[in-house]
């Protein structure tokens, strides 16, 4: 059958939508309905003619008792599904009243085979039948899709005379119609339409790229390719047909088993339905879905692997309740998103609750094949903030930290803007494997495909371009070349990361010893009766001076010195009252002292160990970090000499006393791809600026000369 009567055929079910809905549905709304009856009619089609085998084979297993029917049904229908009603959707057009139809289309669903039931269910099909009952438009939905004048069957309908009348649709044919219903109904719905269908040509392209680089290893056998967030099963399908075409051009002999987890209700349905349009019966069967099946927190496949794995997961989307539903941050044990690696056993890829798209990357490479010679490899789509958001030691850096020191990216290969339904933003493809070939280890391809493109004569919502066949076939070329050009640029893994590092320094304090606000402070702080204190603060006072004192440290140590002497004990928050109380931030005071170290201590000043006193009075001291004075740096892993370097050249000669803790500095990675293919727009020159300038000044006083009347 050729496009072009598959083109008939799908405008004549679009026709039905119009012809019949029109005054029952917002044409919004025209899916609900037509998509399920679409996939009632072709699956009515496909039993007919072992549907007598299907009534006998029932009544057999009833005389007998047997209550576990599916497999022998299934056998009798011939097919992965069956119906046992007696009814067929051509025995249902002839019916002398609403109530009667109605009753017995019911009948007609009930007898529906599991699968067949859990894609009505989840179409929430039976909700409009009363609403369709009630127009009358039931009947003519029957009728309108059993007329002679389609053929929605695999078998050809014929005249009289045994000619063909219609051509038979195969699986393929039926699955074409199908997707491009639904393509159609997404532009209707163009707002949701990115959210459950992937673009075709981005789908080709992440096919490609998956398997191009292995084409010529395929063997004979079996491949299992998956996908966590199928929607409609369009990736999988594709990404099917391209690993088929691929093996059977080297003469290979291969099958495939299709797996997919999919949240949102109709979508799962459609995607089940499409498989079973298409003859995939058990790649039905291997698509879970629902409410109920968020991947993320109810992951359906927790002990399978995959060879091939492709999505395009929600971005931008939260995933707050599947966080409280796995226990929260805190609690969260999910083998697949708190892991070990760099030496920590509970290395946490837990993101922000606001966007969980990276953590559908981390599920499919906790299910990357680790036996087989071909690994896994992956395809995902991401929006641009995959690549930068979370500071070293948050989820999204800790997943690109995972992913880079184990040298699994590939490639990351930005695609053009409003390629996609729904949205005008950046979008890349990632391409990992844990088989990288030899010429790609410790390096990272990135591929700006941003130019490359063909527009489209009309917008499909935000969608204004498509990547034509040359421009995938461009993007596969550069990517499998290898090669540094103007849009693909290789780095070093390291390239990728850099040290946050936490840069103190000293808090230096002077203490206001005007009698004033030093009898208020002793007074609130030392807490001890007016005799006691009294004599306190007159034992002290030569001791202490009287206005500033440039030494904090001086000023305590003759304080806890003295203070006792007179019943007073000095504790912790006391000592701390006093230091806000009485004392002030001064870049001329000495630095306040946090800890003196045992004898034997080396000093290393840059790590915050610094020498004082001098002889006998030797000592190894750590100072009071002042937090106003605290700063990060994001120091690149490849810095010349390292984080030491790198604040001995940029950070001491402008802050001589600072230093850096060392155990707080952590790892992170992000890929700034923006700044690698950044091309600056050259400078006008300043006679052009003048130029300009002038013939805005003509332009301007010939308005106003216009405006009073007067000619120049």
């Amino acid at each position: 059958m050729t496009n072009g009567d598959l083109g008939w055929i799908t405008n004549y079910i679009w026709g039905i939508a119009d012809d019949v809905l029109r005054d029952v549905y917002v044409r919004g709304k025209y899916r609900d309905v037509i998509l399920p009856m679409t996939v009632l009619r072709r699956l009515d089609a496909v039993l007919e003619p072992t549907k007598q085998a299907v009534l006998d084979m029932k009544e057999s297993l009833d005389e007998m008792g047997i209550a576990d029917q599916k497999v022998a049904l299934r056998q009798a229908a011939g097919q992965a599904f069956y119906n046992t009603s007696k009814f067929t959707l051509h025995d249902l057009r002839a019916r002398a009243s609403r109530q009667q139809l109605r009753a017995d289309f019911e009948d007609y669903l009930d007898g529906f085979s599991p699968s067949v039931q859990d894609i009505l269910e989840n179409f929430e099909f039976r909700n409009q039948i009363p609403r369709l009952s009630k127009a009358d438009a039931l009947g003519t939905l029957i009728e309108k899709l059993t007329s002679p004048d389609i053929n929605l069957g695999p078998e050809p309908v014929r005249n009289t005379d045994g000619t063909v009348r219609q051509p038979g649709l195969d699986n393929h044919g039926m699955g074409t119609v199908f997707e491009e219903l639904i393509r159609r109904f997404n532009e209707e719905n163009n707002e949701e339409a990115g959210e459950h269908f992937t673009p075709r040509d981005a789908v080709a392209l992440m096919a490609k790229l998956v398997f191009l680089p292995v084409a010529d290893e395929i063997e004979d056998g079996t491949y299992v390719l998956y996908d966590g967030a199928c929607g409609t099963g369009g990736m999988l399908t594709v990404a099917e047909d391209v690993l088929l075409q691929f093996a059977k051009e080297r003469g290979k002999e291969v099958s495939t088993h299709l797996w997919g987890q999919e949240i949102n209700a109709e979508t799962y349905a459609i995607c089940k339905a499409d498989l079973l349009l298409k003859g995939e019966g058990e790649a039905a069967d291997n698509i879970v879905g629902g409410p109920e099946h968020s991947t993320l927190s109810n992951d359906a496949f927790p002990t399978r692997t995959f060879d091939f794995m492709l999505s395009n997961p929600p971005y931008g989307k939260s995933w707050k309740t599947d966080l409280e539903r796995m226990g929260g941050k805190r609690d969260m044990h999910d083998s697949r998103f708190v892991i070990e690696h760099a030496g920590d056993p509970e290395y946490s890829l837990v993101t922000r609750s606001s966007d969980g798209q990276m953590l559908f990357l981390a599920n499919k490479l906790s299910k990357m094949k680790q036996e087989t010679k071909l690994g896994s490899r992956i395809a995902q789509v991401h929006n641009g903030s995959s690549l930068f958001t979370g500071s070293a030691g948050q989820g999204e850096s800790n997943i690109r930290r995972w992913i880079v020191e184990n040298d699994w990216l590939e490639a990351i290969v930005a695609l053009p803007l409003n390629m996609f339904y729904n949205t005008g933003i950046a979008t890349y493809v990632w391409i990992l494997t844990n088989r990288k070939p030899e010429h790609r280890k410790g390096k990272v391809q990135l591929i700006d495909a941003t130019k490359w493109f063909r527009p489209l004569r009309k917008n499909l919502g935000k969608k204004n371009c498509e990547l034509g066949p040359e421009d995938i076939e461009r993007i596969c070329r550069t990517f499998l070349d290898f090669e540094e050009t103007e849009e693909s640029r290789i780095f070093d893994n390291e390239a990728f990361g850099y040290w946050k590092v936490t840069v103190e320094r000293p808090l230096r304090l002077a203490v206001d010893l005007s009698e004033e606000k030093r009898n208020e402070f002793f007074d609130a702080c030392l807490e001890a009766d007016e005799e006691r204190l009294g004599n306190a603060v007159e034992s002290l006072a030569p001791r202490l001076g009287d206005g500033p004192h440039p030494d904090f440290n001086d000023f305590l140590q003759t304080v806890e010195a003295e203070v006792p002497r007179h019943g007073i004990k000095l504790t912790a928050k006391r000592k701390r009252l006093l230091r806000d109380g009485l004392a002030d931030r001064d870049e001329e005071a000495k630095p306040v002292v946090k800890k003196v170290h045992r004898l034997g201590t080396v000093a290393d000043p840059i790590r915050g160990l610094y020498e004082v006193g001098e002889g006998s009075e030797r000592r190894v001291v750590e100072y009071e970090p002042d937090t106003e004075l605290r700063d990060t740096e994001q120091i690149p892993l490849k810095e010349d000499g390292g984080i030491e370097g790198f604040l001995r050249r940029e950070v001491l000669p402008y802050a001589p006393d600072a230093w850096y803790a060392a155990q707080s500095v952590k790892t992170g990675y992000e890929i700034s791809f923006n700044r690698y293919f950044f091309k600056p727009e050259p400078m006008r020159t300043l006679d052009e600026i003048r130029a300009e300038i002038l013939q805005v000044e003509e332009e301007t006083e010939g308005l106003l000369l216009e405006i009073v009347g007067q000619s120049k």
